[in-house]
């Protein structure tokens, strides 16, 4: 014989699916739908379910049975309920159709709010159903709709597994040999809370085939029943047949089992529920009958039997004596109270398997409650609910999920016949007295005659035989082989008062023949019908909230993965720390304190004597408080041992404490005071408003005659001009103003020299000048007096010239004048020395220390004016460039051209300048535009999918905002993670810098790129994390059946509803887990990325920058574990990680080849030079860059450096300066007494070359490179090769290239005048225009320094080189004006359509040059295009 599916598969073998596990159920009339497809009719089109429950079932309890309906035949249709559809789990995505209570409800709203809604949920359905009116949503079944025994087996074979023994047929016992397991199937039995005591999951409920089983104690007493009879016939069958394996044992003892279970139901049960109706004899099996359920049966008519349901339970034993029961606050009651019997897991009544003897033969004794429409308000207000309110009312539910189900009224399916007139007035009320629309639950409940009316009695029966019909292994079906006639009688004569005998402790007479009719004379008198008031009370709802008890938790873990960020900003300070710590204890000398001699002390004598003042020559005096006078003298006693060690003499006065505040001249006190002084005296000469000066009026008249009294010295004069106190020019200049000869500069004497300086012609200034050296008034100056005064000149340059080129710089001034053959020099003279430079004599002015003379000058020229390199000839547009005389030549006063007018109105200049803004950066606005598009199209493409077209993920219905903002924030993260890699693949760059593409992606913006797709994707995951913040909130209070439909691969529901906590989201899962060491992985890479700690430890930067290998292993397993959706990551990571591994590849193939070095030497400035062997097939441009890693300082720590060697030289070389740690150390490795140590030069490791922006400069006309400090490296190697190409005559597009170099000093990097110097001498066709800024003195403009640079001048007249570099190339002081020197070449070059501008340096330098560069790019001529790189 052919062994049933426990799913129900091919019981129709012509449509398998047919009764099967999540078959449709059948419709008997269409749907009623408020949309007609699948929203349902809902208030105010019909009343409220409630109000309908109260009105339609609310009466007294305690009415019999009119039939003597036993509470047996109740529970047990209970179970042929379960055995035949079960849609009461919770549909997906999650629907809800929440029930408002109506304010003031007794039961539910006791408090009178007027806001409680009993939770409803819609059940399962269709998925391909509900798309039109004419395929509306269909309802599914859970379970077989077959008799087959699915409610004892389960309706899967690893369900009926996990129940069996696998020994002898059997089910698996529990603590007792005919009890079931226990607390097992946590995913396949279904366990709600328990509403009166709220204890909650597995443990404590059986283990059974019917998932439902465990409800309430009576139907689990049902479940193990038929758990007893199918080891009861396993055992009787093992005993006929001892040679049967386990496996048949069990299939035949579960076709009896089943075949008994199905006489009993519809032979014994169904008629005595519906009283005289029975089914018509079984004709045989009718393939083309379909057995579904229909949802009239499910949601209503069968649902009739809940108006039989007692308050309470009785319990009796075989002598017919009723037993107490045990509340669950230890008091007593005649029964088990109904409402309080809710999956019980701790039951006290409930403890052996007597206990449920007991209880069944008390339900066979006892009389269940009238057939009316009344329910027992057991049912009506205290049915078991959710935890988060743990009290429903089941009528209402049952009339909730009719409109779930789109159940049609009551009318469409029959004529409705009825006596209750006043209660059918009731009910039309509420339907506003259209009776058309009364429903069909309500309809059939208002029908009853002592049962089913005849609608619902019609429905049961049409269910019950067509299922009866349409099953193929009926047991009565002969054509199927179960069973031979003799077996089928048999079967026909089981009752179920057989079963019970056989799996009780009771004997025959124990139970009545008929179990499901109680009749006079049978076992045990009729105890007392119930009511509810003699029972003990159901518990009342309850609420909870799921997050109670997290908040706390929640709340810090939170807060810490906010402070991540913090953390690792204190892990990198204390490495930057000590780093620093370490970098200075490297560069300190050992040379012990100095202390000055003639050490004055004060001592307070008052006032606890803790006071001591400490005066130091030339020193501002230091007061000290000690807490007490006895560490004060501790202090004095151990200054007084250091002293006496070096020979010092200490001098102790003591004073009181005010006096000796008083005579303490600190330089807190003092400095106000000389600002005061200062700013008083310009504010007279410049006609300054007093509240720019500061106020020394009103009722500050003493500090005003304070400061107007107050004298300056000459170390204060010194420290207001910015000079050294022992200078020349300021000996000179406080002599000239000190007319009182008292040493100190009044008010007046300040003040008299301030105006000449300010607001003097340039024939007062140069007698100023000339009277500041003329000591004795005579009106000349000797020879002497003459160099003094050129030397005070000179010696401002604060040691840029060394003293031969200082005396040279004497020499040729005096010659150029004319002076050699005068013994003394008169004013007329010196002016007429001058004569070449009115124009800075003119306009120079005195700058002091922190104040600015442009903000306040009336007669000052703009910076564009004040070019050292320009000269305004009669306010004409020609310009004339200054430069040697045997260079005049390179004049061009017929090219200049005609430029048009630039006179618009302020919305013409603002739409050219954005014209030209985006001319100028097209490409990469492009590229932007593209990634970000990209990245935002992603992002918007998952938020609108969550948004909108998401409803059957659930996600729209729960946490949309979580949702939308954290997967929105991934798509876009998923985009830009991977094509970070492309912006740093170095080689691959370099090799596109070669091709078209050039011209269309800005590859000198890479790491730029790089930082700003980094900082949107740091941006974007903190969003991301926010996103996840809320959705873990919302996922740790919503219902676990919410949580199934939105994770259906992590959760199943089992209605235990309580979420995992907040704590499992972020821990114990594979995406939270990540995402937290993403976060912490981000904080410190971030961090250390920033530009400061860069600076200061760019290894740990590098180190934690290669954690980029676990962000992305961490990023693929996040999003591997596909909790929202699918994996999207690897997607966009496999392209760009390719092309990135292929980069990384061709970088191994060469970086770990020893190249040794040739030569190295060690020049000023901290400057290491090295040359060593270009490897074999070593290509490069000049401009390029490589990275090397020194073999004894590390093997994995490579540094970025420029190479200064030019393409067609044999060897490498690179300049590098010891500005940190490790290129400190490479030095002090190359230093003589290292090498000799060593032996030889240590070797490197090389991986280059990379390509940069500076390689380009041969693609210009017109290149101006602008280099500072170290940033000129690349332009050695670009000026060689320039001169080079020029030299084999070489075609290139370069025709004139204008090299600016910026340094402080010009001895800080001899070695770039070394290369100038012969470049000077190679470049015959000059086309190199080399121009060197010194900073460390001011602009020529200052007056302190316009003699300095008419030195300079007269210096390169006489000897066609500069006075401070010895170059050719012009001299200037102070910071280049780009904005000027930019505007020349657009004079100089009109032709030219492009200049390129190429600039290395420090940060505020290159930003200095691109500021100037987009202030050019708004006019229309030559467009600069800049390229630059920060060291």
């Amino acid at each position: 014989w052919e062994v049933p599916r426990l799913d129900g598969w091919y019981n129709n073998l012509g449509c398998p699916r047919r009764g099967a596990v999540g078959s449709h159920l059948l419709r008997l009339v269409p749907a009623h739908y408020w949309d007609g497809v699948y929203q349902p009719v809902q208030e105010p089109l019909l009343p409220n379910p409630r109000n309908l429950s109260l009105v339609l079932t609310e009466g007294p309890s305690g009415l019999p049975s009119t039939r003597n309906t036993t509470v047996l035949s109740l529970f047990f249709g209970y179970h042929v309920a379960f055995e035949l559809f079960d849609s009461r789990p919770p549909g997906c995505p999650p629907e809800f159709m929440n029930i408002p209570i109506p304010k003031g409800d007794l039961v539910f709203d006791p408090t009178d709010a007027g806001k409680v809604l009993l939770p409803f949920q819609r059940g399962p359905w269709d998925k391909e159903s509900g798309q039109s009116p004419s395929n509306p949503r269909t309802p599914v079944n859970l379970v077989t709709a077959w008799i087959d025994g699915s409610s004892i087996y389960g309706t899967s074979t690893s369900w009926s597994d996990s129940l069996r023994s696998f020994s002898g047929g059997l089910l698996a016992s529990g603590s007792e040999l005919n009890m079931p397991k226990q607390g097992g199937g946590r995913n396949l039995m279904w366990s709600a809370a328990d509403p009166s005591t709220g204890d909650h999951g597995p443990h404590g409920l059986y283990k059974l085939g019917n998932a439902w089983a465990n409800e309430n104690t009576f139907t689990a007493a049902e479940g193990i029943i038929w758990f007893r009879y199918h080891n009861y016939v396993a055992s009787k069958l093992q005993q006929e047949h001892p040679e049967w394996s386990d496996e048949k044992l069990f299939q035949n003892a579960r076709k009896t089992v089943v075949a008994t279970f199905q006489n009993i139901a519809l032979y014994e049960w169904l008629p005595a529920y519906l009283g005289d109706k029975k089914l018509p004899p079984y004709s045989g099996y009718q393939k083309f009958v379909d057995p579904g359920i229909s949802p009239e049966f499910q949601a209503a008519a069968i649902r009739f039997g809940i108006t039989l349901a007692p308050p309470g339970v009785y319990m009796r034993n075989r002598t017919c004596h009723f037993r107490d029961i045990v509340n669950i606050d230890g008091s007593s009651s005649p029964a088990v109270r109904l409402c309080n019997s809710f999956w019980k897991r701790q039951n006290p009544n409930i403890k052996v398997s007597q206990d449920v003897d007991d209880l069944l033969m008390g339900m066979a004794s006892q009389i269940a409650e009238k057939e009316d429409n009344i329910v027992v308000e057991d049912l009506r207000d205290y049915m078991y609910g959710p935890l988060r309110f743990t009290r429903t009312d089941l009528v209402a539910m049952t009339i909730q999920r009719g409109r779930d189900f789109g159940l049609g009224s009551y009318t469409e399916t029959l004529t409705l016949k009825l006596s209750f007139l006043q209660l059918l007035r009731n009910i039309a009320e509420l339907y506003n007295r259209d009776i058309s629309k009364l429903e069909l639950f309500p309809g059939g409940l208002l029908e009853f005659l002592d049962g089913p009316g005849p609608v619902f009695s019609a429905i049961i029966l049409d269910q019950f035989e067509r299922i009866r019909n349409g099953d193929r292994f009926w047991f009565e079906n002969k054509q199927n082989g179960l069973f031979t006639d003799e077996e089928i009688q048999a079967i026909h004569n089981m009752t179920y008062h057989d079963v019970l005998v056989a799996v009780t402790s009771a004997e025959e007479a124990d139970f009545q023949k008929s179990v499901f009719i109680w009749r006079d004379g049978d076992p045990c008198p009729q105890p007392a019908q119930l009511t509810a008031s003699m029972l003990h009370p159901c518990t009342n709802a309850t609420k909870l909230n799921y997050f109670d008890g997290s908040k706390a938790g929640f709340g810090v873990i939170i807060i810490i993965l906010l402070l991540l960020p913090v953390v690792s900003l204190i892990v990198a300070w204390l490495v930057a720390h000590l780093r620093k710590r370490r970098y200075r204890k490297f560069q300190r000398k050992n040379k012990a304190e100095q202390l000055q001699p003639g050490l004055d002390v004060r001592l307070s004598t008052d006032r606890q004597c803790r006071a001591l003042l400490l005066k130091l020559a030339k020193e501002y005096d230091l007061v000290l408080f000690f807490d007490d006078e006895i560490k004060r003298k501790a202090f004095v006693k151990r200054l007084h041992e250091v002293v006496r060690d070096t020979e010092q003499e200490i001098r102790v006065k003591e004073m009181r404490e005010k006096e000796l505040l008083k005579d303490a001249l600190t330089k807190e006190r003092r400095a106000p005071i000389v600002e005061t002084f200062i700013r008083h005296a310009f504010s007279k000469v410049l006609e300054i408003e007093k509240c720019d000066a500061g106020d020394t009026s009103g009722k500050y008249h003493e500090k005003a005659r304070e400061v107007l009294q107050c004298e300056l010295t000459a170390s204060e004069f010194a420290d207001a001009l910015g000079l050294k106190p022992d200078s020349l020019f300021v000996e000179s200049m406080f002599t000239l103003a000190d007319r009182d000869g008292n040493g100190y500069l009044s008010f007046q004497e300040f003040l008299d020299v301030m105006v000449i300086f300010m607001k003097g012609s340039p024939e007062e200034k140069s007698k100023l000048l000339f009277s500041m050296h003329d000591i004795g008034g005579t009106g000349y100056l000797s020879k002497e007096e003459f160099a003094r005064m050129l030397r005070s000149f000179i010696e401002i340059s604060n040691g840029v010239l060394s003293k031969i080129q200082v005396e040279d710089g004497i020499k040729a001034m005096m010659g150029a004048a004319g002076f050699d053959d005068k013994e003394r020099i008169s004013w007329e003279d010196f002016h007429y020395l001058l004569r070449d430079h009115e124009t800075e004599l003119q306009f120079a002015q005195l700058n002091v220390k922190g104040w600015r003379m442009e903000k306040h000058g009336r007669k000052r020229l703009s910076r564009d004016q004040r070019v050292s390199f320009i000269c305004p000839a009669n306010r004409s547009t020609r310009l004339q460039f200054i430069i040697p005389d045997n260079n005049r030549q390179q004049l061009l006063p017929n090219t200049i051209p005609k430029r048009d007018p630039y006179i618009k109105n302020p919305v013409q200049q603002k739409i050219q300048h954005f014209k030209r803004f985006i001319e100028n950066y097209r490409r990469h606005i492009v590229c932007f535009i593209i990634v970000y598009g990209i990245s935002a199209g992603v992002a918007l493409e998952r938020c609108y999918h969550y948004g909108l077209q998401a409803e059957s993920t659930g996600f729209p219905e729960t946490s949309l905002v979580g949702v939308i903002v954290s997967r929105g924030a991934a798509a876009s993260i998923s985009f830009l993670f991977p094509f970070l890699l492309l912006a740093v693949c170095r080689n691959l760059i370099t090799l596109c810098r070669e091709t078209f593409l050039n011209r269309y992606i800005p590859f000198d913006a890479a790491i730029d790129f790089h930082r700003c797709m980094a900082m949107a994707a740091v941006i974007l995951s903190v969003v991301h994390s926010l996103g996840h913040v809320v959705n873990v909130y919302i996922f740790s209070i919503s219902d676990l059946s919410i949580l199934a439909c939105l994770f259906p691969k992590v959760f199943t529901n089992n209605g235990s509803e309580l979420p995992m906590k907040w704590s499992w989201w972020f821990f114990q899962t594979v995406p939270g887990t990540t995402g937290v060491l993403l976060l912490l992985v981000f904080s410190f890479m971030y961090v250390f990325a920033s530009h400061y700690f860069r600076r200061i430890s760019f290894r740990g930067f590098w180190i934690t920058h290669y954690l980029y290998v676990v962000v992305y292993i961490l990023t693929v397993i996040h999003g591997s574990f596909a909790l929202l959706q699918e994996p999207r990551f690897h997607i966009y990571l496999i392209p760009p990680a390719l092309l990135f591994l292929l980069d990384k590849l061709i970088s191994l193939s060469r970086k770990k080849v020893e190249i040794p070095v040739i030569r190295a030497g060690l020049l000023p400035s901290g400057v290491t030079h090295l040359e060593f062997k270009r490897p074999q097939g070593f290509m490069y441009r000049s401009g390029q860059w490589v990275r090397i890693a020194c073999l004894k300082l590390g093997t994995d720590e490579y540094h970025p450096f420029t190479l200064t060697s030019a393409p067609h030289e044999d060897t490498l070389s690179l300049h590098i300066r010891a500005v940190g740690p490790w290129t400190s150390r490479l030095r002090e490795l190359y230093s003589e007494e290292s090498l000799l140590e060593l032996g030889a030069n240590p070797k490197l490791y090389l991986d280059g070359p990379f390509g940069e922006g500076h390689q380009e400069w041969i693609d210009f006309e017109v290149s101006v490179l602008v280099g500072g400090g170290i940033g000129v490296t690349p332009f050695t190697s670009i000026l060689k090769d320039l001169v080079f190409k020029s030299s084999i005559r070489s075609k290139i597009q370069c025709k004139k290239v204008y090299f600016i170099w910026v340094t402080r000093t010009q001895r800080q990097f001899e070695w770039v005048s070394d290369i100038i110097r012969e470049l000077e001498e190679i470049d015959t066709q000059e086309l190199v225009s080399v121009h060197t800024y010194i900073t460390q003195v001011a602009e020529k403009f200052d007056l302190r320094t316009t003699m300095l640079y008419v030195c300079e001048r007269h210096f390169q007249k006489v000897w066609n080189r500069s006075l401070f570099t010895g170059l050719r190339s012009v001299t200037h002081f102070g910071r280049p004006p780009f904005v000027s020197f930019l505007s020349s070449l657009q004079e100089v070059h009109p032709e030219v359509a492009k200049i390129g501008v190429f600039s290395c340096g420090p940060p505020g330098l290159t930003k200095n040059v691109e500021k100037a560069c987009q202030q050019m790019n708004k006019r229309d001529q030559a467009h600069f295009i800049h390229h630059y790189e920060n060291f």
